[in-house]
């Protein structure tokens, strides 16, 4: 079976979840099929790797021709996967890709949904017009593949009920994973001292991207709060817009004010420095309003850090509430953008969580234990790979999912 991977992100160009599920499950894959990725961007060494696009210079930089730059590579991936058994797209920047590829040679066009747009109307920001474009090229990927793998359960049901012309028979549940090997306890710190964290006193983490999504402005009015021995660690990076930017900074430079402790990295870490920053972690914290899956909360628990989450999406499906970590409800208030209902609400529910595990080490060490187990038990790349083959076989099959 000969399987053309298709993605806009790939090492070392990764910045989010989507990036690390393909750099992860196409080394899986490879041992069970003949897999090659096709990649936006420059040449790679991976000899994983088939195809490299870069985008038509023709379009702007705003969002409207971010976008058809975008649907530019996709003209150029679905000529380079001519012969592949099946394609496999992630992503809306290579669903249309895929989608090209199975009306000019027929080929299964299997989709993983990491997310969906119409649910991530921040992206308006960035991609203004462009928007639009991008929903469109996702809605007419998942309608027409032969295939959706949703990676939670509550992914699967977005699909559904975003796209109701996609047939439920076609939707297929495949968690994510996590290579344990990478993300594990680490005792060193040379990290956290070449970054100014100290570690003689506790801190709360945040990793992930500036944007709308990972609800890093609750977090900063929930610091807040914090118990006052306690610092805050940011590791946030590559903001949606320059005025997402500007917001945070401001957030955070006021939050700086009030309180001492608080560290903004903002940049996209090496892997190994963010596995240092997650295993000396007091408490790790997810504050997300939109969450298919909560990638970062697996890779915490790898770590054997305690987890404060807010129970959306995917994440209950990740973090089991009260072994380990803490689950805040976050209950929406019904706009577009996933704003709580009762903003000042959640954000106190989010610090009265992380006090809790800062007050309690002992059951801290224990949800740490626990998320690492769990980890260890259930989220594999080989699970996930031999998982992804079966949905391959059966959409050549034609039967349904």
């Amino acid at each position: 079976m000969r399987v053309a991977l298709l993605t806009r992100e790939y090492p070392p160009e990764t910045y989010g979840g989507a990036g690390v599920h393909v750099e992860y499950l196409s080394r899986e894959l490879s041992k069970l099929v003949d897999v090659g990725v096709h990649c936006f961007g420059g040449p790679r060494q991976d000899p994983l790797v088939q195809g490299t696009y870069r985008p038509w210079d023709a379009f702007g930089k705003d969002g409207k021709g971010s976008a058809l730059a975008s649907l530019s590579v996709d003209l150029r991936m679905a000529e380079g996967v001519a012969g592949a058994d099946l394609v496999h797209s992630h992503t809306w920047y290579a669903n249309f890709g895929g989608y090209l590829a199975q009306i000019l040679y027929g080929t299964p066009h299997v989709v993983t949904s990491h997310s969906l747009e119409p649910l991530r109307p921040w992206k308006a920001e960035q991609l203004g017009p462009g928007y639009r474009l991008s929903s469109w090229a996702e809605q007419s990927a998942l309608e027409r593949a032969d295939a959706v793998i949703g990676v939670s359960r509550a992914m699967a049901a977005d699909i559904v009920r975003v796209y109701p012309s996609v047939d439920p028979a076609r939707v297929k549940v495949v968690h994510n994973g996590i290579d344990t090997e990478e993300f594990f306890p680490d005792p060193r710190a040379d990290a956290l001292v070449a970054h100014g964290v100290g570690t003689e006193v506790p801190y709360v983490l945040f990793v992930g991207r500036v944007t709308r999504q990972k609800g890093i402005t609750y977090l900063l009015e929930a610091a807040r709060s914090f118990a006052p021995e306690a610092g805050l660690v940011l590791c946030a990076g590559a903001p949606d817009t320059p005025e997402v930017a500007a917001e945070v900074r401001a957030d955070v430079e006021q939050l700086a004010r009030e309180r001492k402790g608080v560290t903004w990295i903002q940049e996209m870490l090496p892997r190994r420095e963010v596995v240092q920053l997650m295993s000396h972690a007091a408490v790790f914290v997810c504050p997300s309003v939109y969450e298919p899956f909560g990638f970062i909360n697996v890779e915490a628990m790898a770590c054997g850090a305690p987890v404060v989450a807010s129970a959306v999406g995917g994440i209950p499906e990740v973090v089991v509430d009260g072994v380990t970590g803490l689950l805040v409800p976050l209950v929406p208030s019904g706009d577009p953008l996933g704003t709580p209902a009762d903003p000042a609400a959640f954000a106190s529910a989010l610090a009265e969580g992380v006090n809790r595990l800062l007050e309690e080490p002992e059951l801290a060490r224990s949800y740490g234990a626990a998320g690492r187990g769990r980890a260890l038990a259930e989220f594999t790349w080989s699970a996930v790979a031999e998982r992804t083959v079966a949905v391959y076989e059966e959409a050549l099959a034609g039967r349904p999912v």
